[in-house]
C-alpha cells in the first residue's frame, strides 16, 4: 500500500489556501488553486469552464452579494483514484460578516477532484450543492407520494 501522507497534506494545504482566499475575498488567489481548464458548478448550478472564469464570477461576487464573506467548512475525505488524483468529499459554506455560524438553510456539500501538475496539486473539479436532505416521513410525504403514483398509473393507463 502506497504511504500518500506527504500528498495528503498538500492536498489539504491547497483547500487552506482556496478558504484562506475567500475569506480574504481575492478572487484571483481563489482561482489560482484551479487548472486553467478546470470545472467547477456553483450552488445554484452555474457552470464555470476555466480558471479565468471563476476569477471572473467571483471577483464580482467578492465585490457584491459575496463581500466580507468567510468559508466554513472541513474535509470529510480525500480518496485517491491513481497516484496523480484524489476525490475529496467536504463541506463548505459561506458565512456573512454579521454571522456567528452557517444557517441551517445555507449548509453546502461539496466534491472536489484534484490532479497532480507540474506545478503542484490542483483542482480540476469542483462541484458544490446545498444540503437539502428530501423527508422520508410524514403526513405531507405520504399525501404526495399518494399523488405521484395516481398520476402515474394515469398517466401510464393513456399510453
Amino acid at each position: 500500500m502506497t504511504d500518500r501522507t506527504k500528498d495528503e497534506a498538500l492536498i489539504r494545504e491547497v483547500v487552506a489556501r482556496a478558504a484562506q482566499a475567500w475569506d480574504d475575498n481575492d478572487a484571483t488567489a481563489y482561482a489560482a488553486e484551479f487548472t486553467e481548464d478546470s470545472d467547477y458548478v456553483a450552488f445554484d448550478g452555474t457552470l464555470l469552464r476555466g480558471r479565468e472564469a471563476n476569477r471572473d464570477l467571483h471577483a464580482g461576487l467578492f465585490d457584491g452579494v459575496l463581500y466580507g464573506t468567510r468559508m466554513d467548512g472541513a474535509i470529510e475525505s480525500i480518496r485517491f483514484l491513481t497516484d496523480d488524483a484524489a476525490v475529496i468529499h467536504g463541506t463548505g459554506s459561506v458565512v456573512f460578516a454579521w454571522q456567528r455560524e452557517v444557517p441551517k438553510g445555507r449548509r453546502s456539500r461539496n466534491t472536489w477532484v484534484l490532479v497532480r501538475t507540474a506545478d503542484g496539486w490542483q483542482v480540476a473539479a469542483f462541484h458544490n450543492t446545498r444540503v437539502r436532505p428530501v423527508p422520508g416521513e410524514g403526513s405531507v410525504v405520504r399525501l404526495f407520494g399518494n399523488y405521484v403514483r395516481w398520476r402515474t398509473e394515469r398517466a401510464r393507463a393513456k399510453k
